[in-house]
């Protein structure tokens, strides 16, 4: 849990991972993980897109 959010997959405290299911990630999906990362002091997350003709993964390292 994040504040008053939850991000999908939380590992080791060390990564999150969150999960979609969309024809074509937007940008509030990007701004969702940054914005997490930065809630938690996180350096890594992983944006998974099942939803598009082709399997989506991105990685996003934030700094502070």
């Amino acid at each position: 849990m994040i504040g008053n959010y939850m991000a999908d997959l939380m590992v080791e405290n060390q990564l999150i991972i969150e999960l979609k299911s969309t024809r074509t990630l937007a940008p509030e999906h990007i701004a969702q993980i940054l914005g997490y990362l930065k809630s938690t002091r996180m350096q890594h997350g992983i944006l998974i897109n099942f939803g598009s003709y082709k399997f989506e993964i991105k990685k996003y390292i934030f700094t502070a």
